[in-house]
Order: structure tokens, then C-alpha cells, then sequence
């Protein structure tokens, strides 16, 4: 009882500072990301944050599974190391009998990463889908940088701006071309802002400049003076967009039948199940030769942890090529590794009984 408790808060605090590392290594790592294609005008600057704490949201679930795997190793790894395992043993207990406080520890987090798996996580990344939608849906005039050359939702209008308003309502010495069939359409003005008309619509208000019409192939341009001119700004337009399989809520996956959908709900399915594989692999894991030392089973863990993560990314795909069934990509992976876990355990207790009875007989000489 002592050991268990014991453990269990070992778990409980070593499983908060691995999540808490590797949280803010991924959350840094997603900041630089998005800060670089913010800088890139690939997305909204307002949108930076939501989007960050979205993608958080996402990535929850693999980081709690590799939270649980560690500290369930680090834990028993120091049990041994401290020869609190040597005292266990004497005790008369097995190592199978670590399984049931390892598995304490670990289903509530196996419930909770169930539930950003098939909940949260498809509603993260509708979120994000959403503000990118918006993104590439804005107007003419919001996607103009100032300096650099932008071509408009369309791409019929190229914008060129020396400067803009700290609202980006109002802008300066404005070059635009419009390209309708051979006619060429070239418009600059000395400064410009956008007027919200009662209907709805918004316009792009060029002021004190001259308009060229013409083919470039043809006999030449057309020059007109103006005073004021008006260009419309029209949005991307938006329909209605088939939601990714990551997108779609696990009921809508269970509904379908398409060979993506089943990937990515068999992706969902095995993220709960991988954590309790990995807290059973990590207890034999834990054992050490002091001859070998520790980082030997660490190294071994380590593969361990990338070959099985590896191998359930193949399955996934393998699903979303047809070249295997929904069900076999289920239980395969899974089943195999259990079947090495059950082979480890059985490797280990025979190695502990052999010198347990070692090691009595020779107090007994």
C-alpha cells in the first residue's frame, strides 16, 4: 500500500512537469510557426493567437501519451535504481502487481485523452479551417501591404501602395491594374480610402488621379483625369466547403464509409488505446542491469515509443488506401505490441525469480 501510494504520486508529478515541457516546447515551436506565416501575409495577425491556442488544443491528445509513458519510466526506473524494487520483491510481490497502481494513474488520463480525441480536438480544427476560410475571403484592399505589390481575391486587380493608415482605411499614392480580356485598365491616384455604403457594399475611393485604358498590342491608351473613383471591392466568394476528415465530429465518421473517414476515426481511436500500451510496455521497461546502466533502457524505450507510433501512422494510412480493412487496422498494431509485452513480463519475472533464488540460497549459506 505504501509502494502504491507511493508511486502514484511519483506519476502524478513527474506526468505534470513532462506535459508541461513538452507543452511548451510545442507551443513555442507553433508560435515561431505561425509567426512566420503571419510575417509571410499567409494569415491574420488578429487571428494569431485563437489559432495558436486551437492547434494547442489538437496536439493535446499525443502529448498526454507520451506524458503518461515517460514518467510510468522514469518512475520505476527510479524505483530500481533506489532498490525499492529489491524490497518489493523480498516482500513476496511480483512485478505484475505495479500493473494495477500504473493503471490508476492512468486510465482518468486515457478517459480525458479519449475526450479531446473525438470531441475537442474535431472542434479545434474546424475552428482553425475557419479562420483561414475567413483569411483567404477577405477583400481586395485588406490583403494590399504597403511597398509590395498584391494581387487581388480575383486576380484580376494587382494593388500597389506606398503607404497605409494605421486602420488600413485610408492609403497613399495607389497603383492598380486590371486586366478584362486584352483591354488593360491602369489606375493611379495620390491617395484613396474606403467608403461602407447603405446597401452593403464598399468601395475603394481613388482621389486626384488619371485612368489608362488600352491594348498594350494594340493602338495605345486612353487618358482621363479624375477627381474621384470608385472601385468595388468585392470578397472571395465563399460556399459552402466539404469539411476534411479531421474536421468532422466522430458521429459523422462513424456514419460514413469513406476510406479517409475511417483513417482518421481509427487515428482517434488509437490514441486512447496507445496510452495503455505504452504504460504496460513502460513497466518491464522500467528494469535495468546495473552492469549495463540506464541509458540502455532508455535508448530502448525511446525506439520502442517510435517504432509503435510509426507502425500506427502506417496502419492509418494503409486504412485510407484500401489496403487493409477498418477492424484489422484496429486490433493489429495493438495486438502485436501486447503480445511483446505479455513476452516481456514473462522475460522479466523469470529473470527476477532467478535471482531472487540466487540470492537466497546464498543468505541461507
Amino acid at each position: 500500500m505504501i509502494f502504491s501510494t507511493s508511486l502514484r504520486r511519483d506519476l502524478s508529478s513527474l506526468a505534470g512537469v513532462v506535459f508541461a515541457t513538452l507543452f511548451t516546447i510545442m507551443l513555442t515551436t507553433t508560435l515561431i510557426r505561425m509567426l512566420g506565416r503571419a510575417a509571410g501575409d499567409r494569415m491574420d495577425a488578429a487571428s494569431l493567437f485563437p489559432v495558436i491556442a486551437f492547434s494547442s488544443i489538437r496536439l493535446l491528445p499525443a502529448l498526454m501519451v507520451l506524458a503518461i509513458y515517460i514518467a510510468v519510466l522514469m518512475s520505476l526506473s527510479r524505483a530500481f535504481r533506489d532498490s525499492e524494487m529489491v524490497v518489493w520483491f523480498a516482500c513476496g510481490r511480483s512485478l505484475l502487481d505495479w500493473i494495477r497502481p500504473v493503471m490508476r494513474f492512468a486510465l482518468p488520463l486515457v478517459v480525458l485523452i479519449a475526450g479531446v480525441a473525438f470531441e475537442l480536438a474535431p472542434w479545434a480544427n474546424r475552428e482553425i479551417a475557419r479562420y483561414t476560410q475567413n483569411f483567404e475571403q477577405r477583400e481586395d484592399v485588406s490583403r494590399v501591404a504597403a511597398g509590395q505589390f498584391s494581387e487581388s481575391s480575383s486576380g484580376a486587380r494587382v494593388f500597389f501602395v506606398e503607404s497605409l493608415s494605421e486602420d488600413e482605411a485610408s492609403v497613399s499614392n495607389v497603383f492598380v491594374t486590371q486586366q478584362n480580356g486584352e483591354q488593360l485598365t491602369i489606375v493611379v491616384a495620390a491617395n484613396g480610402h474606403i467608403e461602407n455604403k447603405p446597401s452593403g457594399e464598399r468601395f475603394l475611393v481613388l482621389q486626384g488621379g488619371r485612368r489608362y485604358d488600352g491594348d498594350p498590342q494594340g493602338s495605345g491608351f486612353r487618358i482621363m483625369e479624375f477627381e474621384k473613383y470608385g472601385l468595388r471591392l468585392v470578397p472571395k466568394a465563399g460556399g459552402p466547403k466539404d469539411l476534411a476528415p479531421k474536421e468532422k465530429s466522430t458521429i459523422d465518421l462513424l456514419r460514413s464509409a469513406g476510406r479517409r473517414d475511417m483513417a482518421e476515426l481509427l487515428w482517434r481511436i488509437n490514441l486512447p488505446i496507445s496510452a495503455v500500451v505504452l504504460a504496460l510496455f513502460a513497466i518491464p521497461l522500467a528494469s535495468f542491469n546495473p552492469r549495463v546502466g540506464r541509458s540502455v533502457n532508455l535508448v530502448v524505450a525511446l525506439l520502442v515509443y517510435v517504432l509503435y507510433t510509426n507502425l500506427v501512422s502506417v496502419s492509418q494510412a494503409w486504412v485510407a488506401q484500401g489496403r487493409i480493412t477498418f477492424g484489422l487496422g484496429v486490433w493489429v498494431i495493438h495486438g502485436i505490441f501486447l503480445a511483446v509485452v505479455v513476452l516481456l513480463y514473462w522475460h522479466k519475472l523469470s529473470l527476477i525469480r532467478f535471482r531472487l533464488t540466487g540470492w537466497r540460497r546464498g543468505v541461507a549459506r
